[in-house]
């Protein structure tokens, strides 16, 4: 090799090493960026690139890591490196080392989920998930899921049924500590009624909208409702009159009695139970007040025995409200109450995509998507059915860490653990999907080959199977071109291409519709002694492409997802415009192609690799007769030149 492929195998390395497969795009943008003086020459080196992508990409990674080691070693370090760096321990666990070596919680930890069940768990909550069981593990402490159902108007057994079944499917164990807030409704009762006694919380008739006027803003101090020294005794007898059922709904509610002058506009007197009047998913109807989420959430706490009460970073401004409720209540031997520590971390904000559950909801009841768990949902369900594995979201959860800065994870880092998990567990198997006919001319009619492959490049424990070869085959239409560019180096009339694991083929003839004057098939001819060759071979050859047999060959629908939103930002709406607005009009594609006759058989769930196409799966949706597949991920990140040609 000369010092320019030297410089460009490099770049191809190290490119894999980072994201698994190498990108033309991402390779010359770096050489043309560090080696200006290139750029007179940048059509040709894009040649060589291109081929020694398409070389080093079909090499199985463990003889890569040996040509790095032989050519490159500073790659293999600089890997080393990345990891080590990873591993570094984050800010809360900082705190739980702290708490072990000072005997805090007598060395216990235990830790909790607690979703609202008032929609679907995301990609967010599965951040959350991880982290705090992945905690628990790693200090042999204690995982609690608890659902904070507080809200009668918001929540449904639905989704309480998805939450269990998400958290479990992400692998989090509870063991026998399912627990719900409504669980504890009683003693939050008894809490409140202590901290009337204490007089330290009384019943207001305001409205809503009053209370919130006389609570004053960051400027303006707030100003105390005239019902705020009630005697203790009145309090007492109107807030059992609320629980009885003796007033209407916003008639009255139960406040805590703070500071209507502190900084924190939390602590001026904040409203702990309302009055609602409908059936709860879990109690029914035996209660028409309802205590809010800031009043009941430590006291859940503290009831289990959390020790580490882990939430995200809006709720660094409750901290203040969540202690002072612990600080004011004691148990049945008049000791203070359990005192969890709450330590706050910046939620998942992940690019492309909304997390708001009022956003995706829009969503579902829009038609806009199909369900919760369509595949371009961020949901859990949704990279469920879409193929994502648990494995593939633990590693990118772990992988981000946690931080106590605001920030937005790129798309396409979730997309590289996918792909990372996919890459080693997916058999390979023989699809097309954008199917074009090809009728080898020269091949004798009644003549069927049995070719033996490996279900995997590397992992040869997979077995192999055997694919046939016969007179009519069908290849991608992607991989023709009538009139091809410069840069294309598949098939076209007059010029040869290697079927993947069997022979060349020449294009002799263009069989078009004489209607439509569409394409309807190729004749080609094929080299009988190419069938162990390589592209190296033949200086006509560039690249090998994928194809199927007639014979082998089973209809499949095939759904290609992409990603949901067009831009970055969905909830940077411009002015005039609507979030939905962003949605991008390709996130779902729906073709009929063929994939190979076994898979007729497949189990529901059974992932593939469709050779130089993608990951997929095959879908809940399929019938006896009629098989789904949805795609996972493309097997490389082809979404920036997507939005380049859309510009």
């Amino acid at each position: 090799m000369n010092s320019e492929e030297d410089i460009i195998e490099k770049y191809v390395l190290e490119n894999i090493l980072e994201f698994g497969n190498a990108k033309l795009s991402a390779v010359m943008g770096k050489l043309m960026s560090n080696h200006p003086e290139l750029r007179g020459r940048a059509k040709k080196l894009k040649e060589i690139a291109f081929d020694m992508i398409e070389k080093l990409n079909a090499q199985p990674l463990d003889e890569t890591k040996q040509l790095i080691q032989r050519k490159y070693p500073e790659l293999l370090s600089e890997e080393k490196e990345e990891v080590k760096e990873t591993k570094e321990v984050d800010f809360i666990r900082k705190i739980i080392n702290e708490d072990m070596k000072t005997g805090k919680y007598n060395g216990r930890v235990h830790t909790r989920f607690p979703p609202e069940p008032n929609g679907y768990l995301h990609i967010g909550h599965a951040v959350s998930v991880n982290l705090n069981y992945g905690i628990a593990k790693e200090y042999n402490g204690k995982f609690n899921l608890r659902f904070d159902d507080t809200n009668p108007i918001t929540e449904e057994e639905e989704y309480v049924k998805s939450i269990i079944e998400d958290v479990k499917w992400l692998g989090a164990d509870w063991e026998d500590r399912l627990f719900f807030a409504s669980d504890y409704f009683d003693r939050l009762y008894e809490y409140a009624v202590q901290l009337i006694k204490k007089g330290k919380a009384y019943v207001d008739d305001l409205s809503v909208e009053e209370i919130r006027k006389l609570r004053g803003t960051v400027t303006e101090l707030g100003k105390e409702s005239p019902y705020r020294n009630r005697s203790i005794e009145e309090n007492l007898a109107l807030f059992e009159r609320m629980k009885n059922g003796e007033f209407a709904d916003g008639e009255k509610v139960l406040r805590a009695k703070i500071d209507m002058s502190h900084p924190n506009l939390l602590m001026r007197d904040p409203v702990i139970y309302r009055i609602l009047h409908r059936t709860h998913h879990n109690t029914g109807d035996k209660w028409c007040i309802y205590p809010l989420y800031d009043w009941a959430h430590g006291l859940e706490d503290s009831i289990e025995g959390i020790t580490h009460s882990i939430c995200t970073l809006e709720f660094e401004v409750h901290r203040e409200l969540y202690d002072w409720f612990l600080e004011q209540l004691e148990d049945e031997d008049g000791n203070p109450i359990f005192h969890p520590q709450q330590i706050e971390f910046a939620r998942l904000n992940l690019s492309y995509t909304v997390m708001s559950k009022r956003k995706l909801l829009h969503l579902v009841s829009e038609g806009i998507v199909d369900g919760w768990d369509d595949p371009r949902m961020p949901t859990i369900a949704a990279f469920r059915r879409r193929g994502v594995t648990p494995e593939a979201i633990k590693k990118f959860t772990d992988g981000i860490g946690v931080s106590k800065r605001e920030r937005i994870v790129d798309f396409s880092i979730l997309e590289h653990y996918i792909r990372e998990d996919l890459e080693e567990r997916c058999p390979r198997v023989m699809s097309v999907i954008e199917p074009l006919k090809v009728i080898i001319t020269n091949y004798p009619d009644d003549k069927e080959e049995k070719i033996e492959v490996n279900n995997h490049t590397r992992n040869k424990d997979m077995g192999k199977r055997a694919i046939t070869f016969s007179k009519v085959i069908y290849i991608d239409n992607s991989d023709f071109e009538e009139k091809p560019p410069e840069d294309f180096y598949r098939l076209a009339p007059g010029r040869k291409v290697k079927l993947k694991y069997s022979y060349t083929i020449k294009c002799e003839k263009v069989v078009k519709d004489e209607k439509t004057g569409k394409i309807k098939e190729l004749h080609c001819s094929y080299d009988p002694d190419s069938k162990t060759s390589s592209t190296k071979d033949d200086p006509e050859v560039k690249v090998s492409i994928h194809w199927i047999s007639e014979k082998n060959a089973i209809p499949a629908e095939i759904r290609l997802y992409d990603r949901l939103f067009l831009k970055e930002n969905p909830l940077d709406v411009e002015e005039g415009k609507d979030f939905t607005d962003y949605i991008n009009p390709d996130s779902l594609k729906i073709v009929k192609g063929f994939v190979e006759s076994f898979l007729a058989k497949a189990e529901v769930g059974s992932r593939y690799q469709f050779e130089r196409l993608g990951y997929f799966i095959i879908d809940k949706d399929t019938t006896k007769d009629n098989l789904v597949f949805n795609r996972i991920i493309t097997l490389k990140d082809t979404w920036s030149k997507k939005l380049e040609n859309r510009k």
